[in-house]
């Protein structure tokens, strides 16, 4: 509603009234009894009212004329002194309405107008604690609040110490860091501080029995061992013993030998590099957590029976330099491989064998260790019981500067730059939870663990997840891998945050400065290896993990000795303060929007793109299954109730009444099984936020056998990927019959009628479970099969 209805009122009763001199009043101390004494100004606009009105004579320069004049005058101001209450009265009504009504029709839109005018607080029962110095915060407050406490810290000075720590998982100088994190966290202004601690199945080489690399001589023996140059350098989980590496021979190798080509590193003489006796440290289990005890926490592991992740190799695996890769790979004959299989080794003619026999002995132990988790939480004022959770990993073999040295100073000043805005009025809505990993360099092993101990409650109460590994591996580019639920609110912030290299723009403007579409220049899929996998495609929590990076190229020292602070700061050109410094402004603003907006801002009509998209995947495949009596009818019907039900919600969600207590209750049983009724409809529609991300977790596969059991970010059989695998074997066995199998394929791993009905089977009803979810009462679901 505008203002001018408003203002032609004011001028209306402004034209009324013979004003031949402006009258203004102030209030005078002493015998008046609060009544405001008169001043003459002539030509001085009034600001606005008095705010108390007294019996008093109004005076004004005598006017020419008659008597009549005067008593003219004197009836317009008695009139005035009558009405002047009124007028205000109804003015301020008029624009009290205004406002309220221009608020509501503003809240309308707001979900699409992001950060324009956000208000962070608007909680109306909003009680400011005893320290608060204001009573509401908005969106421009915080922000402003965060970037002051935070400049006040130095990530670097933190990074560079942390480097230079030994923080092997289960060593005690880990358990030293460990306590110091604790003490850190302690001397901080937060509501609970605690380790939980975990024994595990980590594998170590044995110094007294190094592994080994041997040339084989035309008898069989050993012959001239290979020089593996660093004996602290091996992938943990191989499997131990002695093989003889060949070429691969029925699709099955007797071992494996891995080493860093150039090809994947950036061959700039003017940048850094990787010396070729370097080998890189990595594990080679396949899967996330202690793979001695897969989808159970490891909190003490004499309650299991012995069991392995089915990710964990048969084979030996065997960390090598470039030299000694460069030295075999010139021994091996015959045809040249494919050229997406050739690296940049000099010299190396890059064939597929055959080639000299090797020996390798790997001699790695497994042994039960102590890992350690530390938090630190800050309790949400309105839901303490919804966790915005935040974390780093601790460890590292070798320096780790970028691996997790980063990542912890930047939790580090976190929690520093947060507890400062708590002394200073600050309470988030949600609680905020800050944790430091163990165990990450063998698989997310400490994260793992805990989700796997705490599922049945974290899958309720995490909201989101934020990773802060692997931060700054660069400064050209900008990637978030994420879960869709969070692609529009990573825009939203990359909007708010200037890049550290490219003076004038934000983030946004520099990832559309090639790029249309900036979601395609900065948008990727969660990896494994990082902890944000484990939370959404075994956990159902929507999570991030961001990093700078250089254009087109690794950075070449992660997992390796060379990761030092000094090479790191070599390779950013002496900006990896203000990288960092980047990182924990986008990781902070992250925080607060998830933290303290009203309604989280997760976007879960996304989902319904992603589904779409991949699906669509499948059209191309429909005849094939046609002539095999085969449909997709299933899947696309469910993909369909999914979409009607999400945009259903949404529009609910926009649309409803807050004090609407039956609706509340239809939330309640909608969102949570577990909720009791009487919550606020916001609260509710929260955790149907966080819930959405859940409800692809397939309930038809077991945890322990299929722990990532997302149908389109997970790992198996029943996932979208894994049938779309299998139905392009429908075009790869040459005639197509049913049984043939696919050339290059060894027989029986062609297409399979029976695994695939089990596939669509398997994804059909994840997705219709989702949409039924989203649905409501049974009453309102439309299966349309």
């Amino acid at each position: 509603m505008s203002m001018e209805p408003l203002w032609g009122l004011l001028q209306g009763a402004k034209r009324l009234s013979p004003r031949p001199s402006q009258t203004i009043y102030k209030h005078v101390e002493g015998t008046q009894q609060g009544c405001p004494e008169e001043e003459e100004e002539d030509g001085e606009e009034v600001a606005g009212p008095p705010v108390h009105f007294c019996p008093m004579e109004l005076r004004g320069s005598e006017p020419l004329g008659s008597q009549a004049g005067r008593q003219n005058l004197g009836l317009w101001a008695a009139a005035g002194r009558r009405g002047a209450p009124y007028l205000v009265l109804i003015a301020l009504l008029i624009f009290t309405g205004a406002f309220l009504l221009g608020y509501v029709a503003f809240r309308g839109s707001c979900q699409a107008c992001g950060n324009d005018v956000l208000v962070v607080n608007e909680d109306e029962n909003y009680e400011p604690g005893p320290d608060s110095h204001q009573s509401t915060l908005y969106w421009s407050d915080l922000q402003a609040m965060f970037l002051r406490h935070l400049g006040e810290g130095s990530l670097e000075s933190t990074i560079r110490q942390t480097s230079l720590r030994e923080r092997v998982a289960g060593s005690a100088a880990m358990a030293a860091l460990a306590q110091d994190i604790r003490a850190a966290l302690s001397r901080q202004k937060l509501d609970h501080v605690w380790t939980d601690t975990h024994y595990v199945g980590l594998q170590f080489p044995d110094p007294a029995h190094p592994n080994t690399l041997h040339w084989v001589d035309e008898a069989g023996r050993p012959a001239e061992q290979l020089p593996l140059e660093d004996p602290e350098v091996y992938c943990p989980y191989s499997a131990t013993g002695n093989a003889t590496v060949a070429s691969a021979q029925d699709f099955g190798a007797e071992g494996v030998l891995i080493y860093p080509d150039p090809a994947d590193f950036s061959q700039d003489p003017h940048k850094p590099g990787l010396s070729g006796d370097r080998a890189v440290y990595g594990h080679v289990h396949l899967g996330t957590g202690d793979p001695y005890t897969p989808g159970f926490p490891s909190f003490n592991q004499t309650q299991f029976p012995p069991v392995q992740s089915s990710g964990l190799p048969s084979i030996p695996a065997q960390p090598i330099s470039a030299d000694i890769a460069s030295l075999l790979l010139r021994k091996i004959e015959g045809p040249v491989a494919p050229q997406e299989w050739q690296g940049r080794l000099p010299g190396s003619p890059y064939r597929l064998g055959p080639g000299p026999g090797l020996l390798l002995g790997v001699n790695n132990y497994k042994t039960s260790t102590p890992i350690s988790n530390i938090f630190g939480c800050i309790e949400g004022r309105s839901e303490p019981d919804h966790y915005v959770v935040i974390g780093a990993q601790r460890d590292a073999w070798g320096p780790g500067a970028a691996k997790s040295a980063v990542g912890t100073a930047i939790l580090l000043e976190l929690v520093r730059t947060f507890s400062s805005m708590v002394s200073n009025g600050f309470r988030p809505r949600r609680s905020l939870l800050f944790i430091s990993w163990d165990g990450g360099d063998f698989g997310s092993v400490g994260s793992t663990e805990w989700l796997e101990g705490y599922l049945s409650l974290l899958h309720l109460k995490a909201v989101v997840y934020v990773s802060l590994d692997n931060a700054v591996l660069g400064d050209d580019k900008f990637h978030a891998k994420t879960s869709p639920l969070l692609i529009s609110l990573v825009e939203n912030i990359l909007k708010q945050v200037d890049s550290p290299n490219h003076s004038g723009q934000t983030l946004y403007e520099q990832a559309m400065f090639n790029n249309h579409s900036w979601d395609t220049e900065v948008i990727q899929p969660l990896p494994m290896d990082s902890s944000a996998y484990s939370f959404t495609a075994f956990a159902g929590v929507p999570a991030i993990e961001f990093s700078f990076v250089e254009d087109g190229q690794a950075y070449p020292f992660l997992h390796t000795k060379d990761d030092t602070y000094e090479n790191l700061h070599k390779v950013l050109r002496g900006r990896l303060p203000a990288v960092a410094q980047a990182v924990a402004q986008l990781a902070g603003q992250l925080l607060i929007r998830l933290s303290h907006d009203h309604l989280l801002p997760l976007d879960f009509g996304r989902y319904g793109d992603v589904v779409l998209r991949h699906i669509g995947s499948l059209n191309e495949f429909s005849g094939d299954l046609k002539a095999r009596g085969l449909t997709l009818q299933w899947v696309y019907s469910a993909r369909g109730d999914y979409i009607r039900a999400a945009e259903k919600l949404r529009k609910e969600i926009y649309s409803s009444e807050g004090s609407d207590e039956r609706l509340t209750r239809m939330y309640n049983v909608r969102i949570m099984r577990a909720f009791t009724q009487g919550q606020s409809l916001t609260f509710d529609l929260i955790a149907l936020s966080a819930q959405v991300e859940f409800y692809f977790l397939s309930q038809y596969v077991s945890p322990a056998d299929s722990p990532f059991r997302h149908i389109l970010l997970g790992r198996g059989d029943h996932t979208l990927g894994a049938l779309l695998d299998h139905v392009r074997l429908l075009r790869s066995s040459g005639s197509g019959s049913p049984g043939a199998a696919p050339s290059g394929v060894m027989p029986g791993l062609g297409f399979q009628e029976s695994r695939f009905r089990r596939q669509l089977a398997l994804l059909t009803w994840t997705l219709q479970g989702a949409a039924n979810a989203l649905s409501g009462d049974v009453w309102n679901i439309d299966n349309n099969f």
